[in-house]
């Protein structure tokens, strides 16, 4: 039956719009130029108000995405043994950069996007053993990954992670209390997170709070670390874990590209082993409906310094084109992260 024939419900349409649509946009590699203007950031330069809930993606004092479970999800519980500092990826493609290089942090229209998707689909992964907190930021424009503009692009970066350390000293002023420390990102995020394990973790007190830290969407190389370590199993604490998933066989253009060895942790055995992980360990993925987990929706396997997965089958997957996965670094493996959060945070507290 051909596609004309069929009618497919509007969430297949919406799943199509997003892979072909946001993936593109969302991922950081060269295929759209935008339109870069020399104007000025529209974002105020006075520093956030972090004491207002507004400013917050997701706190534990409201009510948010983060705070939802899948329907089927196979525990339903929700306890706050430790915190989750989750800095979300770009949700700013605009290639007309209407806001400038980096995003206004009260445009609705954005914050809503971001909200109804990483907050959605990767903050909540965290909710079954912690309190979510996911400030908002002035994030860089996607053009900060790949214009000609440098300087433009660091700035944009640097004024993004400024107002993401803002949020984390908040944070621990008022808010940590000496508790378990999670670091959580995607993306962008994980631009902002590593700089912010470095800063304030990497060989200083703090990391004695650091249960783990789930940098995803980038490459984390072997030399960006001196003291935190790459999770050598699953209960391993004060370490990272990282990925970037792509379809089996494909090496993207920018990977081949890479000069230095990145660290990969594959999320179904949460080890660097490079033998194939089968679908049987993967506890429960999803795809567009955040409220059906699949379990072995894909197998994985560590090539090189990428993930790579089985392409996930489902009604219209035949006109998926894409091989670069980015968008589902955490769909895929959604169920395996919020139980694997579980067993380090209880793994820390029976260390400590």
């Amino acid at each position: 039956m051909s596609i004309y024939e069929t009618k497919l419900s509007n969430q297949l349409f919406i799943w199509l719009f997003l892979i072909f649509g946001i993936f593109l946009l969302t991922s950081c590699s060269n295929r759209i130029t935008p339109s870069l203007r020399n104007n000025p950031t529209i974002s105020p330069n006075e520093p956030v108000d972090y004491k207002n809930l507004n400013n917050w993606a997701a706190h534990p004092l409201k009510k948010d995405p983060s705070d939802q479970i899948p329907s089927n999800a196979p525990d339903q519980r929700i306890d706050s043994l430790a915190d989750v500092f989750f800095i979300y990826p770009t949700t700013y493609t605009d290639d007309k950069m209407a806001m400038g290089w980096n995003a206004n942090i009260d445009d609705k229209a954005l914050n809503k996007k971001t909200d109804n998707s990483a907050i959605l689909y990767q903050a909540s992964v965290f909710n079954r053993y912690c309190r979510v907190y996911a400030p908002r930021y002035r994030q860089a424009n996607i053009a900060a990954f790949y214009s000609d503009d440098k300087q433009s692009s660091k700035e944009a970066l640097d004024r993004a992670y400024k107002d993401v350390k803002a949020a984390f000293q908040y944070y621990l002023k008022y808010e940590n209390h000496g508790r378990p420390i999670i670091i959580a990102s995607h993306s962008q995020g994980t631009l902002h997170a590593g700089r912010l394990l470095r800063e304030f973790f990497e060989n200083k007190p703090l990391e004695k709070q650091l249960v783990a830290a789930y940098i995803i969407g980038l490459p984390v190389f072997t030399d960006y670390f001196t003291a935190i370590k790459p999770c050598k199993d699953s209960s391993a604490t004060g370490c990272f874990v990282t990925w970037r998933t792509f379809e089996e066989g494909y090496i993207a253009p920018f990977v081949q590209e890479e000069t230095r060895k990145a660290i990969v942790i594959n999320p179904l055995t949460w080890s660097t082993d490079t033998t194939m992980a089968p679908a049987t360990l993967n506890k429960g993925g999803m795809l567009r409906n955040f409220n059906k987990l699949i379990p072995g929706l894909v197998q994985a396997q560590i090539h090189g310094n990428v993930l790579w997965v089985n392409k996930p089958r489902f009604l219209g997957s035949i006109f998926i084109k894409t091989k670069n996965y980015h968008i589902a670094d955490y769909n895929f493996f959604y169920e395996n992260i919020r139980d694997n959060a579980g067993v380090r945070i209880n793994s820390f507290l029976n260390q400590h």
